[in-house]
């Protein structure tokens, strides 16, 4: 099984009917349309085996203020696995091509994780982000803290990050991040 890349454009609605049955499985029905939304517009990881898809993610862009610069960001969404092949791998393949495309083409990675996915992403050198996390909202900043603890960060282009500064996200519907 290899893990496979394409842009959201490129895949057909069987492609995206098949990612969003996976999704909703992987997240035991705790996956809604705004999650949904959230990872379309980029680039996504696709392994499939004798029974159809067994794992996906994607990477989308975002915008992150850090300090006094605005940086891209590859932004990872919707990474799950298909329930009776979990635990064989398929997850760090899917992560593999999401990160040499943020270390390729993106100032920085970030994703949130929930507890179970943590492990993966600090296994791959992700790094939880250790200073405040804010939102560019509707009403102007709006701190996040909840999202504090759970956002991992993946220096790329941008080089290491200064925790003292926030990471001011851009705005969006659902969950924010």
């Amino acid at each position: 099984m290899i893990a496979h890349t394409a842009h959201t454009a490129d895949l057909t609605p069987a492609d995206l009917r098949a990612a969003r049955a996976l999704l909703d499985a992987a997240f035991d029905g705790d996956f809604t349309d705004d999650d949904w939304e959230h990872g379309l517009g980029g680039m996504h990881a696709l392994v499939h085996d004798d029974a159809g898809l067994a794992a996906h993610g994607a990477v989308i862009m975002r915008r992150v203020r850090h300090r006094d610069r605005w940086l891209r960001v590859g932004y990872v969404e919707n990474v799950g696995v298909r329930p009776d092949v979990r635990r064989t791998g398929l997850a760090s393949r899917v992560m593999a091509e999401l990160e040499r495309i943020v270390d390729r083409a993106y100032d920085l990675g970030a994703l949130s994780a929930s507890d179970e996915g943590a492990r993966l992403y600090e296994a791959r050198g992700w790094q939880v982000w250790g200073g405040r996390i804010c939102a560019l909202g509707p009403d102007g900043v709006a701190h996040l803290p909840d999202e504090e603890g759970s956002t991992y960060v993946r220096p790329a282009l941008a080089g290491p990050l200064d925790p003292a500064h926030e990471l001011l996200f851009d705005w969006r519907d659902g969950d924010v991040l």
